[in-house]
């Protein structure tokens, strides 16, 4: 993993009306960089806009103010078709739901070589077959499967396609969101080694959304803890996980269960409450320990920094 910046992420909001003076406020000022060949893990509770923010990066909604910086240039200042299509090539999306996300009318042929015709990738329809065919057998299905209709397929193997589909275009970077959380357990280790796999072989730069804990971390090299459509904790996935600093953070990581009867009968459950943050100033991103950021106040800074001292020693 380099340290050159392939996304950055500067103050990204994005406000939904919902009446005439109501606004959700899914994303509300996001600031993050995400290294070329890294993972970059984004989790939280559910309706916490993780899929809102992945949604916003890519463009399939306009942001309401920030800036979306993809290889220097701005993703939401204004485009004309051919860098609209140049860019779209470079960033792809694995959808949440295998069963929704490929047309059912279409067979997996089209379905995968649609981004293949759209930017003219194949001389011909042989060379858009060996294509698609060799995508197949990249994702562990067979050149067989490309005559078949989406409904012919398992979950897992539909979000196979799915992966198949975002790699047709050679993208740089690709979002998944939540990729596995709608497949059986046995079959989310497939998907999530397959990604690692491709991620090594291709050089591929991910953002890993999803609420199952235990995942990000075995995928992630850095993790964001997002609630209520802020990012409260950024740190390294190890540092993350062994040294939480900020409470939501603490309250997540003890709700994941381990196999262990012992260690489930004295686990210790933590409850956040945002009520008990101090409110006497605006809280800011601030960076506990080298490349741990937490968003606190001063004296919140002062206090993690002395418990994290403590913690250490």
């Amino acid at each position: 993993m380099s340290q050159e910046k392939l996304v950055e992420i500067k103050n990204l909001k994005q406000h939904f009306k919902t009446g005439r003076h109501s606004v959700v406020k899914a994303v509300d000022g996001l600031n993050f960089d995400i290294f070329k060949g890294e993972t970059f893990g984004l989790v939280g509770e559910s309706g916490c806009g993780k899929s809102t923010t992945g949604r916003t990066i890519i463009r399939l909604y306009d942001a309401t103010d920030g800036e979306v910086i993809f290889n220097g240039e701005d993703v939401h200042g204004k485009k004309n078709r051919e860098d609209l299509k140049k860019f779209n090539r470079e960033m792809q999306m694995i959808f949440q739901d295998p069963y929704a996300s490929l047309n059912p009318r279409m067979k997996v042929e089209d379905i995968i070589a649609e981004g293949m015709d759209i930017h003219g990738l194949a001389k011909n329809d042989k060379e858009r077959k060996a294509k698609v065919h060799e995508l197949l057998e990249t994702v562990g299905l067979n050149k067989e499967h490309a005559n078949r209709y989406p409904h012919e397929f398992s979950g897992g193997q539909r979000q196979r396609i799915g992966i198949a589909r975002a790699l047709a275009v050679d993208p740089s970077f690709i979002i998944a969101d939540e990729p596995i959380s709608a497949l059986d357990v046995s079959i989310q280790a497939q998907v999530v080694n397959l990604l690692k796999k491709l991620q090594e072989e291709k050089g591929l730069t991910y953002l890993f959304i999803a609420h199952d804990l235990s995942m990000v971390k075995y995928i992630s090299d850095r993790i964001g803890v997002m609630y209520f459509g802020k990012l409260v904790e950024v740190a390294d996935s190890d540092d993350l996980y062994n040294h939480p600093i900020h409470p939501y953070t603490q309250s997540l990581l003890s709700a994941i269960p381990l196999p262990d009867p012992d260690y489930e009968r004295s686990r210790e459950r933590f409850t956040y409450n945002p009520n008990n943050h101090d409110t006497s100033e605006e809280p800011e991103f601030r960076e506990v320990r080298p490349g741990h950021w937490v968003l606190c106040t001063t004296k919140e800074f002062d206090f993690y920094k002395k418990e994290h001292a403590t913690k250490t020693k």
